[in-house]
């Protein structure tokens, strides 16, 4: 008998996601990646989504004040193995250190985008004329 598949990730994934998100965070904080650009981009890691094997944990990242985003991105992929490396104490309890791989963080353009259509003079005709109604 097969389990079923499920797109969604389980609770075990999110749990070990949400703490590599916070130890990524904490090792660039701390400035132990001796690398100009990262050092002095702010870097927002929204989320870090595992493999169901928990060994790939890929962080999606927002680099702020910075219009060139592949450069910090790159950069990350770059050191993604030394930054593996000082993931250790934080996660110890863990039988594989995950390969940790950066991607851009594109959640926020796509709510940017939504917010200018739901504010763009069709919907909001659209918007008025259903409130006229309920009244």
């Amino acid at each position: 008998m097969t389990k079923p598949t499920s797109s969604a990730p389980s609770q075990r994934m999110l749990r070990v996601g949400e703490q590599v998100r916070s130890a990524i965070t904490q090792v660039l904080q701390r400035g132990e990646v001796r690398d100009d650009l990262i050092e002095r981009t702010v870097i927002s890691i929204s989320e870090v989504r595992m493999s169901p094997d928990l060994k790939i944990a890929t962080a999606f990242v927002t680099p702020l004040g910075v219009t060139n985003h592949g450069a910090v991105i790159e950069a990350l992929n770059r050191h993604a193995k030394y930054i593996r490396g000082r993931l250790g104490p934080q996660l110890r309890q863990m039988k594989y250190m995950p390969e940790v791989r950066f991607r851009d963080d594109t959640s926020f353009d796509n709510y940017k985008k939504i917010d200018e259509l739901l504010r763009s003079p069709e919907v909001s005709r659209d918007l008025e004329d259903d409130n006229d109604k309920d009244q």
